[in-house]
């Protein structure tokens, strides 16, 4: 197969996939990208996709000419706990669909997003490091933590090059999160911008490691730019951003909005923040690939509420 350098998106309409599949385009061209997801889009060269359909998969693999597959369809964390057994089938049998295609030599390079959900209460909570005990309490961690193992093992035995990151609660304000512990920290920012009280569904001191979506799409692009001789690990690199609380992002939201209000309804969800860690160590992708953040609370909200103010402004203006 012609060496195209096409890259197949699938969950392409997700919070990631949405700002992930622009910066592609950037990057390769808009025809060298195909974006996919179970739900419709208008995007160009847009192809409704069932990742679990693997006849379906290969077949638009195979017809596209596609080198390299980003696979960030999933059931998350606080979703994945109301539909276990739906979130075991689509993290597992997706991810192991795309492994099958790279073992047969149809596709050559493969990202799969890992989570810090892959930790437990039993990992130490500040600075977790790359090698330590994992031990997830959610099904969500449980499919990561397989997969982690799968993406490994595919790697070794069958020289897949596979590559993947833990993400931390992203952060963004292109798309809405889809069922996260950590989508409060996306929540919080439109309530506030639109002069809403904010109900919290964490304790205002919960810590949790958190990226901002541009140095979330920026890793994603660098590990799988990075030569393969540089990539020592293939179950999942820790990456940190920052670690903050609904109480600190507050504050930080009304160094702009001074009368924002928030109010503390913690659900289920508190749980599994009580699980993940405080913080993570991420030497090795410093290391291995030269990852850096570039964002912290403070410069995020600055662009987070600029931009949603943009948002809401031009939807105004045009209804």
């Amino acid at each position: 197969m012609a060496d195209t350098g096409k890259v197949l998106v699938v969950g392409s309409n997700g919070q990631l996939g949405v700002e992930l599949t622009d910066a592609l385009v950037d990057h390769y061209g808009e025809d060298q990208v195909i974006p996919s997801d179970i739900t419709p889009s208008d995007r160009k060269n847009f192809i409704k996709l069932d990742v679990l359909d693997a006849d379906q998969l290969r077949v638009i693999v195979q017809e596209q000419q596609i080198q390299e597959v980003y696979l960030l369809a999933a059931l998350l964390s606080a979703r994945g706990e109301k539909y276990p057994l739906v979130a075991w089938q689509i993290n597992m049998d997706g991810l192991l669909n795309v492994l099958e295609l790279a073992r047969a030599g149809v596709i050559r390079k493969i990202f799969w997003p890992s989570s810090i959900a892959v930790f437990g209460e039993t990992t130490p909570k500040v600075d977790t490091p790359q090698e330590t005990i994992i031990s997830p309490d959610t099904m969500y961690g449980i499919t990561k933590l397989a997969g982690e193992r799968l993406c490994a093992y595919y790697a070794k035995k069958f020289q897949v090059d596979v590559r993947s990151v833990r993400y931390p609660g992203l952060v963004g304000y292109r798309a809405l999160p889809g069922g996260g512990t950590t989508d409060y920290a996306v929540a919080i920012y439109h309530k506030a911008v639109v002069g809403e009280v904010y109900r919290c569904f964490l304790e205002p001191n919960t810590r949790l490691p958190f990226l901002f979506m541009p140095d979330a799409v920026r890793a994603t692009l660098e590990i799988m730019q990075a030569p393969a001789s540089k990539i020592s690990v293939h179950s999942g690199y820790n990456l940190a951003g920052f670690s903050s609380t609904p109480a600190e992002i507050t504050a930080s939201i009304q160094q702009h909005i001074p009368n924002f209000q928030i109010e503390y309804e913690p659900d289920f969800r508190q749980q599994i923040a009580d699980s993940w860690p405080e913080s993570v160590d991420d030497q090795v992708a410093r290391k291995d690939w030269g990852w850096q953040s570039h964002y912290g609370l403070a410069d995020m909200s600055k662009v987070m509420i600029q931009c949603l103010r943009e948002q809401f402004s031009s939807k105004i203006v045009s209804s």
